[in-house]
This record gives structure tokens, C-alpha cells and sequence, in this order.
């Protein structure tokens, strides 16, 4: 249908590309468009299908870009979509659909060609073709194949044993008392009784339930505990049963079905975000979360590094708070204006772990009360949902509830500016925070105004010569010859030092401090690192010592976690050094040195003193 014109010269007016045409130019692509009403699910373009033969920008509701069945991205109002394959004539690369009841315009391609040959139109093209570019790389990073589980992984227990000459029914009886599926005959050699065969042999055979239980136990197939699972399945298949025992000499440890075996998808990160994305109220969400501690020991047991971890987790939590948005939304009706939710420190950096609390705020496009006052409503739901996932809240309130951090994008820029201007210590603390961010969801675009702002900060001296001293504020826990040091952190129990403070936080600080000085806006520590050695900010030793300090430091914190969860407690960063192997313990010292001659040379980059 054809739309109010000036309802659609409005709405174009305030996002890009349109917002750079005149007054003129703007009415002649209005009056062109027409509007069309989306079903939830419905399907717009097609992946390898036919090109598009409009331009196409989401007036109301949400659509989803999917790429190998797998979202990528949601785009919300004001943001576009179709443009790459018009513009070539090609197939669209991602098929879009309709996430819920939503509302598109259509731009004819007469119209839409003119507005994207115009340079803001050429760099709209660009900065949304690099966007989506790089959250397909990061979804398929963060969507790894769990191809290395093994049997033991997926051991529940010790398998129920009865003796062989209990009858047929009171195995079924235990049986049914343990809510198994199998038993364990003792006998000469192992034997196994299933709830099949009881059936297949007792109720609908001619034995009679009262005989002795071996005279129809069969006997077991054996497999070991570090089998891969999918062998497990084969050998499964090849003999014709549908259970296995699992012996670690000749001890038994437990016994899986089928079922169990065929559960490993359930273990899979396409699994649980699939299960996200599709939960249908808050209560499903945090079910689904739960299973986060048994995604991540299945990534470590996967041998997964822990940059891998890092971005499976945190592409997770990016679905939780996409789910939890969309929630929000269909609480308190559709946002006022454009906005874009913002992540902060590990998440934004992509290295999110089990111990990692919730950062992140919001940016809108109108500065008004009325506008504020719904964000706050929507963040506050967000944010008491993420809590209920397993996420607490930031203990400095680094979260789009407090008005610190939720704003209007010109604001934003100020922030940055006034971080620029005075940098007095809570200045140089909102820095640290603000320029790792990371634009999660919403359809304002964002991140180009405060990257060129980032950029800006090399130019401001004072402000990159204290925002270096912050880069020596916390210290390795290494002592007199370098030993390691218990107990310095005030809040780590006795014997114990503080892993993320002491070994991880001072490289992410030094490799912020060396990103900003030389214009890297990436977030991610290891690749700052890169970057800032590609453009001779550090040498190629040092930038060497770094990475692989960062790395034992991360993977020493991520196994301290699992430990954590197998002894039913919560991840925390408190290792305890006797508890290390004597090599992870060196590798731990030669990384803490690392660190503490990298922040004394630092002085040689940037003076420090004030």
C-alpha cells in the first residue's frame, strides 16, 4: 500500500543515508515508497536466491539476517537491509525474515540508487557492509563444532548393579526406584539388563518376570572413558544395542543410552543459542542459561583456546540480551526513537567468562525526558533479567539503569570529550570502561561517532600521559625474586592471589593504553596488541611476552573456573598456586615478569609523572 507521505519523509529523514539529502530529494523518495506489513517469521529475501529489487529499511517491529540458518544480526528500526545485492544484481548473502510482526518501506531502485551513489550513500554501503561482515565472523567464531567430546564427559554416575540372582522384576523395580534406563549383572563376565529387553523378553515374550534376572541379561559392549562420543555412537550402531558400559580398567564407571550419545547436540553452542533465541518468556531464557557452566566445560574438554571461549560465551550473552530486549519491548510497547544497547569491559572485548558481572549502557537519538524515562524502563528489565542468567550486576553500576550510562548519542561524544578535557581520576575511570565498548543491538548507528572520537585522544597529552599511569595501577603478584605472591589482594582468601587482577587486567589496561595512543579501535586485547606491533607502537618481543602472558593467564583463570563448577561452588579468580602444576606455576611467573617489565617500560612510550 502507499504510505502517508509525510508520515515516511519523517521517518527517513532521521537515519542514514537519507539524513544527508535535501529537503527536495527527500520528498521525491518518500512520495516513491511503499510500505509493507511482515508475519512474524515471514521471509523477505532469500540467501543465494533472487536479488533484491528494492531497498528496503525496517519502519517498525525487528528482522532477523540469517546466514546458514544461523542469526547474525537484527536489525531494528531505521535500519536497512537489501541494498548489497540491489546495488550488484548478485543473490542476497543473507536470507532476512520477519523476527516479529513488523512493518518494512520500499524504496524503488530508481530512487534508491540515487541516494546511495551520493558519498554519504557510499559510506553508508561501506560501514554497514563491514558491520555485517564482521558479526557473521564472529558468529561462526563463536558457534565452534564440539567434534573432541568424550564418553566420559557424559557419564551421569555409577551404574545401578544388581546381583544375578534377584528376579526379573525387582531389577525392573530398581530400575524404575533409580530412573535408569539399565542395570549392571554381576556375573563372570559384565552383563547389562535394559528396560528393552525386560520388555521384549518378559512383557511381550515367554519368560516369565519371576525368573532369575540373568537369564536375560545380555552381555555388555564395553567402551573407555576417553572414547570420542561419536565412536561411541558407531560401535553403538555396529553391534545393535542401545546401551553401552563404560569400564576404566575393568571398573565400572557408568552406563549410557542411546539417548544420552544422541544428547551431545545439546552440548553444541548452535544448540543453546538456538534455544535462546527461541525461548518464550524470561523463565525459559534463564532454563536456557543454566546450561551455560555445561557449555563451557564441554569448550575446555573440546580443547577450544581461550579466545574461543571467550567469544562462544560472549555471543551467548549477546543472545540473552537480545531475547531479553525483545521481551522489554513487547512490555512496554516500541522505542521512542533510534537506539543502539552498548556492552562494556570483558564482554564488549569478547572475552566474557562464568565470574563476569554485566556492563553496558545505552544510546539514543532524541534527548528527551519522555525517551530517557523508557530506557530506563527497558534497562531495568534487561538488566534484572541478565541477573536471573547468571550475570550480576557491575559493583561499580556500570549499567545502562544508572543515567551515567544512558544517553543520547551526542552526549555520548561530549563524555568522550570531557574524558579528553579533565582528565581528573573519574574521568580516566570512565575511559576504561567507555572506550571498550561494543554495539550489540538497535538501529542506531552508533559506533562511527565515537570511534572518530577514540581516534581523537592521541591528540590530547595530558589525558594519554595519566591514562598511562592507569596502566601500571595493578600490579602481578610477584614478590622478592619474582616468586609468587598469596594473599595481596584484599579481597582473595589466605593463600590465594587474585588471577584476573593480577595477570589479565594489566595487559587489557596496557593494551588499551597502547591502542588509543596509536588510533586501534578494536576492542579485543590480543588483537590491540597486533594491530598496535603492525604500526610499530611495540616492538615484536614485547608484544610477544604480552600475548603469551595474556593467554596463560586466561587459560589459568578459565580451568580455575571449571574447577569451581565441579566442586559445586561458584567461578571465582582466586587461584591457589600449590594447587598448579611446578611448570603452569613458572609459566605463570615468566608471564607475571612479562607484565612488570612491560609497565616499567612504559615510561619509555609515554611519560608517566604528573
Amino acid at each position: 500500500m502507499t504510505t502517508g507521505m509525510e508520515e515516511v519523509h519523517t521517518f527517513l529523514g532521521r537515519f542514514p543515508p537519507f539524513d544527508a539529502l535535501s529537503a527536495e530529494e527527500l520528498e521525491e523518495v518518500a512520495t516513491a515508497a511503499t510500505e509493507r506489513e511482515l508475519a512474524a517469521g515471514e521471509v523477505v529475501l532469500v540467501e543465494d536466491g533472487p536479488p533484491a529489487k528494492h531497498f528496503f529499511l525496517v519502519r517498525s517491529g525487528s528482522v532477523e539476517l540469517v546466514h546458514e540458518e544461523e542469526i547474525v544480526d537484527i536489525l531494528e528500526p531505521g535500519e536497512a537491509f537489501g541494498h548489497p545485492s540491489l546495488l550488484t544484481g548478485m543473490a542476497p548473502s543473507f536470507t532476512v525474515r520477519a523476527h516479529e510482526p513488523s512493518r518494512i518501506v520500499l524504496i524503488p531502485k530508481k530512487q534508491a540508487l540515487a541516494v546511495l551513489g551520493r558519498p554519504s550513500g557510499a559510506g553508508f554501503v561501506a560501514v554497514t557492509l563491514r558491520e555485517r561482515m564482521t558479526r557473521t565472523g564472529h558468529t561462526v567464531h563463536g558457534l565452534p563444532v564440539l567434534s573432541t567430546v568424550r564418553v566420559s564427559e557424559l557419564v551421569r554416575g555409577a551404574p545401578l548393579e544388581c546381583s544375578g540372582s534377584i528376579s526379573i522384576s525387582r531389577a525392573a523395580e530398581l530400575m524404575t526406584e533409580q530412573n535408569v534406563s539399565a542395570a549392571l549383572v554381576r556375573s563372570g563376565e559384565p552383563l547389562l539388563v535394559t528396560d528393552a529387553i525386560i520388555r521384549s523378553k518378559t512383557v511381550a515374550g515367554p519368560i516369565s518376570a519371576r525368573n532369575s534376572v540373568l537369564r536375560i541379561a545380555e552381555p555388555a559392549v564395553v567402551v573407555e572413558p576417553r572414547m570420542l562420543a561419536v565412536d561411541a555412537i558407531v560401535e553403538m550402531l555396529d553391534r545393535d544395542v542401545d546401551h553401552v558400559l563404560v569400564l576404566d580398567k575393568e571398573q565400572p564407571v557408568g552406563i549410557l543410552s542411546a539417548a544420552d550419545l544422541m544428547g551431545i547436540e545439546r552440548r553444541s553452542p548452535f544448540a543453546l543459542r538456538h534455544e535462546i533465541l527461541r525461548a518464550h518468556d524470561e523463565d525459559a531464557l534463564v532454563r536456557a542459561a543454566e546450561r551455560l557452566p555445561e557449555l563451557f566445560l564441554a569448550l575446555l574438554d573440546g580443547n577450544l583456546s581461550s579466545a574461543d571461549v571467550g567469544r562462544v560465551l560472549s555471543l551467548q550473552a549477546d543472545s540473552l540480551t537480545a531475547r531479553l530486549i525483545d521481551f522489554a519491548i513487547e512490555e512496554h510497547g516500541e522505542a521512542p526513537c533510534a537506539w543502539a544497547w552498548l556492552s562494556f569491559g570483558s564482554a564488549a572485548r569478547r572475552e566474557l567468562t562464568l565470574s563476569s558481572d554485566q556492563e553496558h549502557g545505552i544510546a539514543y537519538a532524541d534527548d528527551d525526558a519522555e525517551v530517557d524515562s523508557y530506557f530506563e524502563r527497558l534497562a531495568t528489565d534487561v538488566a534484572a533479567g541478565l541477573e536471573r542468567c547468571g550475570f550480576p550486576r557491575d559493583a561499580n553500576s556500570v549499567l545502562s539503569t544508572d543515567r551515567r550510562w544512558r544517553m543520547s548519542a551526542e552526549q555520548w561524544e561530549r563524555t568522550i570529550e570531557d574524558c579528553y578535557e579533565r582528565p581528573d581520576r573519574s574521568h580516566l575511570i570512565r575511559a576504561t570502561v567507555a572506550f571498550d565498548f561494543r554495539h550489540v543491538s538497535g538501529g542506531l548507528d552508533v559506533v562511527p561517532r565515537l570511534v572518530a572520537h577514540l581516534r581523537e585522544g592521541r591528540n590530547h597529552p595530558d589525558f594519554v600521559r595519566r591514562l598511562a599511569r592507569t596502566a601500571t595501577d595493578f600490579k602481578p603478584p610477584l614478590g622478592f625474586r619474582g616468586a609468587l605472591v598469596t594473599g595481596r589482594d584484599g579481597d582473595a582468601p589466605p593463600g590465594t592471589f587474585d588471577v584476573k587482577r593480577g595477570g589479565m587486567l594489566p595487559i587489557v589496561n596496557l593494551a588499551r593504553f597502547f591502542a588509543l595512543a596509536n588510533e586501534v579501535t578494536i576492542s579485543a586485547t590480543l588483537d590491540r596488541l597486533v594491530a598496535v606491533e603492525e604500526l610499530e607502537g611495540l616492538d615484536e618481543e614485547l608484544t610477544s611476552l604480552l600475548r603469551e602472558a595474556f593467554t596463560v593467564a586466561w587459560r589459568v583463570r578459565l580451568d580455575h573456573h571449571a574447577a569451581c563448577i565441579e566442586e559445586g561452588r561458584a567461578p571465582d579468580n582466586y587461584v591457589d598456586p600449590k594447587k598448579l602444576s611446578a611448570i603452569l606455576r613458572e609459566e605463570l611467573r615468566e608471564a607475571f615478569r612479562a607484565i612488570a617489565s612491560a609497565q616499567k617500560r612504559l615510561g619509555v612510550f609515554v611519560p608517566t609523572g604528573i
